[in-house]
């Protein structure tokens, strides 16, 4: 048998801690699980992903700097809600 040390947040471990125990088992269990399931798909035994914000989106973002740049320019046009409501009506 091998000892493997992990470093985890105090909170994260508290957390898994009580997760485990709540399906009757301990650290050690948990990680075997997971290292078995991992061997036996050859894959991590879930998705990873990282989600892109659509707020900070490349096209988002090239849109911002493009609008940044005109309101630079002084190319900008204001409007008042009311004068909006007028021009979707027509």
């Amino acid at each position: 048998m091998t000892t493997v040390s992990l470093r985890l947040d105090d909170e994260m471990k508290k957390q898994l801690d009580e997760m485990c125990d709540e399906m009757g088992m301990n650290l050690t269990t948990f990680f075997t699980i997971y290292a078995k399931k991992a061997l036996r798909d050859r894959r991590i035994p879930f998705e990873i992903t990282a989600p892109i914000e659509p707020f900070y989106s490349v096209s988002n973002m090239e849109q911002l700097q493009k609008a940044d740049q005109q309101i630079q320019n002084g190319q900008i046009v204001t409007k008042t809600m009311e004068e909006l409501e007028s021009l979707a009506d027509e």
